[in-house]
């Protein structure tokens, strides 16, 4: 038994995993007090899923810094680094030594468990658990890859691997689900003791198993742009088990806890100002029809806009270089219409005596109102931007930014609320939403499921609207228009045209219309489609996977180009997004946005034949526009 706890840190050389090779009571912290000799799978597994709720460091890195931005689930201010195609090498490193220790421990557990069987001293349920750390491998591997691309599928184990392709990584996965979830015992019912030690189900093994088939409609669906066939048979051989996720509690998902561990709150640091992005407002607002008036008390009626108000036009101060449809304007009030789970998620600025409100740095967090300046530096006017609802557009604002504190202080935009930031959520890794969603997009494609597209549409809906405790009412059959030109009813296809809008001079108020057009993004059909059958549905799986599964919003996007993303402003040219000029900033690009995070450099400068190997197996140079074997090229 030694023996194998010695291995499982081997892959040090590699990984740079120093951390995760303890001494073994460090590794094996748990009641009963086992030593070596008595060691069990259930400990690590418990240690795997604990550590990859991540820690305040390497959660703010990675999950606020990389994926809520690369996303779009939030703007870029508080990193601003991966929207402009950059990356910073100590948030990789930290990520990277950090799921390398997640895998380390769940393969530690897999390996005690397989030897226990061998040599006869496992226990009834031993079989069962190194099924479910089979299961919770796979999902480690693929948020991994999903990240760098290239990994170790056979790392994390005792050896120093070879790095395997995408593809290879990916149809590896696909089996350890297939096989796991077939070999799980689900009639076993589990001690008292042993549920304590499972963060997510308390190992409740047909939720593991039903997990472990939504994980293969996900992940299988991945590959549908680069690899159809396999895309399709592993897909509808998932689907028609019928055994997948469904209802909220078969949800995985794991209780954060307030501290400095593990299990702290991924979005908790208060100095992150995590604002709602431009892209989420333009797809929240005017979707789904449902009115302000009605979901907002009386203190803000008046506050309420017409449907055809563009807001308050500052050529000066705000900038037009990008091709998100509300550039150059600063909305100055709140919207007619808007989804509804918009105000659950984010803050109107000024609410503060909303308890979600965070305000957790004072004067930042609660002062409203912010000077505009004039090109020469000199004051224009003061703004109140209480009650309003305005969204920043990521990039490089050039010589504006200093002229606009409007759109660069916590106070001013719509931000995360309270709730995401206290760790009393439990945070989700995969909602009953998802499960409907892909059901949706497999028979859009005509792949055979067990139910039609439709029906799993709404179906998906009303799951996302439950689990905030919002009812659906008429949202589901709105025919409205978002800013990007998408509606939510299924049986309305109707592609939106040019729309009149009104406006004012932000200075002197003279007021003015404008033809504005829905964005055209030709990194879908051309930019010829915005309100089809797959358009809606991407739209409803991207607000649904709000704020827990950014990483899943980015993955969608690189895999179809799906929903909408605005480019970034470019006021002055960005060194790590050459492509991206004023002559090209009105089309929609993979070249224009964050396609994977390079690896770090520990691994090129401890490992270098393995960074080699990584780099040979990209099929591209390491750098974060380089995208991975199942994206948009």
């Amino acid at each position: 038994m030694k023996h194998i706890i010695k291995k499982s840190c081997m892959f040090i050389a590699a990984t740079m995993v120093l951390a995760s090779c303890k001494k073994f009571e460090e590794i094996n912290q748990n009641p009963l007090a086992a030593d070596e000799d008595k060691v069990q799978v259930e400990y690590f597994i418990n240690r795997s899923i604990i550590e990859a709720q991540m820690n305040p460091d390497v959660a703010e890195r990675s999950f606020v810094l990389y994926w809520k931005p690369a996303g779009r689930q939030a703007a870029d201010v508080d990193g601003g680094t991966i929207s402009f195609g950059d990356y910073n090498d100590g948030w990789s490193n930290a990520y990277y030594e950090q799921v390398s220790g997640w895998l380390n421990a769940v393969n530690t557990g897999i390996q005690i468990g397989e030897k226990q069987i061998a040599n006869g001293t496992s226990k009834l349920y031993t079989n069962n658990l190194i099924q479910v750390a089979r299961i919770w491998r796979a999902y480690l591997l693929s948020e991994m890859s999903d990240n760098f691309g290239p990994i170790p599928v056979k790392g994390f184990q005792g050896t120093n691997p070879d790095f395997s392709d995408v593809k290879t990584v990916y149809y590896y996965i696909l089996e350890e689900l297939k096989d796991a979830s077939a070999k799980l015992d689900v009639s076993m019912v589990p001690s008292e003791d042993l549920k304590k030690l499972d963060p997510a189900y308390n190992y409740n093994y047909a939720n593991w198993k039903k997990y472990a088939t939504s994980m293969r409609m996900r992940l299988a669906m991945r590959l549908s742009e680069v690899d159809a066939n396999k895309a399709k048979t592993e897909f509808e051989t998932a689907a028609a088990t019928n055994d997948f996720i469904t209802l909220q509690e078969q949800s995985f998902q794991v209780q954060e806890k307030d501290g400095w561990d593990a299990l702290t709150g991924v979005m908790t640091r208060s100095w992150d100002t995590q604002p709602l992005s431009a892209t989420l407002n333009n797809i929240f607002v005017g979707l789904g029809g449902v009115k302000s008036a009605d979901q907002l008390g009386a203190d803000f009626q008046s506050y309420i806009k017409p449907a055809n108000w563009l807001g308050q036009k500052y050529p000066v101060q705000f900038s037009t270089k990008t091709n998100d449809p509300q550039a150059g304007y600063w909305f100055n009030g709140l919207p007619f219409t808007i989804d509804p789970r918009a105000y659950v998620l984010f803050s109107i600025p000024g609410d503060l005596t909303n308890p979600r409100y965070p305000k957790q740095n004072t004067g930042y967090d609660t002062i409203t109102e912010r000077l505009l300046k004039n090109a020469d530096g000199s004051t224009a006017k003061t703004v109140n931007a209480k009650y309003t609802w305005n969204a920043k557009t990521d990039g490089d604002w050039g010589s504006k930014d200093p002229l606009n504190q409007l759109v660069n202080y916590g106070g001013t935009m719509p931000r995360i609320n309270m709730q995401f930031r206290n760790s009393t959520q439990k945070r989700l890794f995969f909602g009953p939403w998802e499960t409907y969603f892909l059901l949706a997009e497999a028979a859009v494609r005509g792949w055979s499921t067990p139910v039609n597209a439709q029906t799993a549409y709404e179906t998906g809906i009303a799951k996302s609207f439950a689990y905030w405790g919002l009812p659906v009412g008429s949202y589901i059959t709105s025919q409205d228009y978002n800013r990007v030109g998408t509606s939510v009813s299924w049986t309305h296809t109707t592609e939106p045209t040019a729309r009149v809008m009104n406006f004012e001079d932000g200075m002197t108020g003279a007021p003015g219309t404008v033809t504005v057009n829905y964005p055209k993004n030709d990194l879908y059909k051309n930019g010829t489609v915005k309100n089809d059958h797959l358009t809606k549905i991407i739209t409803q799986k991207f607000i649904a996977q709000t704020p827990w599964l950014p990483l899943e919003s980015w993955n969608d996007h690189r895999r179809l180009g799906l929903p909408f993303f605005e480019n970034p402003v470019i006021e002055n040219s960005i060194q790590t997004l050459p492509a991206l000029t004023d002559a090209t900033y009105m089309t929609s690009s993979v070249k224009f946005l964050p396609q994977r995070l390079r690896y770090p450099s520990n691994l090129k400068n401890n490992n270098a034949t393995g960074y080699g190997q990584a780099v040979g197996a990209l099929n591209g140079t390491d750098e974060v526009l380089t995208p991975l074997w199942w994206a948009q090229k």
